[in-house]
């Protein structure tokens, strides 16, 4: 079971004041007695109140004198950097009161100013507003936009992430027409050149007789030169002699 929020206030009634001033006594010296222990630093406690004659000190009297003497040894900057009093405790609680106001004022005034943009996107018409209840209403409606732009910019991010666009090779990559019939004209001419050497150099092996054969005008000769003779002169010998076609 949780426990009922205390209102802040000055209790009006003695005897409930009374009895809410013992309780809460005794818990801050437990909660002294704890931090000090727990954390091992040095605390104290000095209550002064109207039910009690003598001032009631935590741990010790020495004790409190030791820690106030620290204390007043400091710089009065730091003495008073976090120190506040009843006055100042109920300034802090204003402000901050006043900051929770002015910010339910603004969520009440955008919830009021999107129930009248909903309502004229049914066909209600915006009648009876003020200049500050047209500009509040033209401020959300752009808010609203923008938010709208921001998502729709988001989910296409998040949608190209997931199905990146395949890159086009690049046209170096694709040969073209004219340029594939170049190479082979290219390919054609270095087989033909290739071929002719080839036949250059099984001609140059050829045998000599071979050679011989097909050079009529150079003379075989045995041993002596013989004299060079026409190519019809050649072959009147006794082996030609009874050819009809050499008479």
């Amino acid at each position: 079971m949780t426990r009922k929020k205390v209102s802040l206030t000055y209790i009006t009634n003695d005897s409930a004041r009374k009895a809410t001033f013992k309780k809460r006594k005794k818990g801050l010296m437990k909660k002294a007695n704890e931090l000090s222990t727990l954390c091992d630093i040095q605390a104290c406690v000095i209550i002064y109140s109207q039910y009690e004659s003598h001032p009631e000190v935590w741990p010790s009297p020495l004790g409190v004198q030791h820690i106030v003497s620290q204390f007043r040894s400091l710089p009065e900057m730091d003495q008073s950097k976090k120190m506040v009093n009843q006055e100042t405790f109920l300034r802090q609680r204003i402000v901050k009161a006043k900051e929770q106001l002015k910010k339910l004022r603004k969520e009440n005034r955008e919830k009021e100013m999107s129930r009248v943009m909903f309502q004229s996107l049914t066909g209600k018409p915006l009648q009876g507003l003020t200049m500050i209840d047209l500009n509040d209403l033209g401020w959300l409606i752009d808010q609203n936009l923008k938010e709208l732009v921001d998502k729709i910019k988001t989910r296409k991010e998040e949608l190209a992430q997931r199905n990146p666009v395949p890159v086009p090779p690049t046209p170096a990559a694709v040969p073209a027409a004219g340029d594939h019939a170049l190479n082979l004209n290219m390919q054609a001419t270095m087989e033909r050149q290739a071929f002719g050497l080839s036949n250059m150099g099984n001609t140059m092996q050829r045998p000599s007789w071979f050679t011989d054969m097909m050079n009529p005008n150079e003379q075989m000769a045995f041993g002596a030169v013989a004299e060079v003779l026409p190519f019809g002169d050649q072959y009147h010998h006794g082996l030609w002699s009874n050819n009809p076609l050499f008479p």
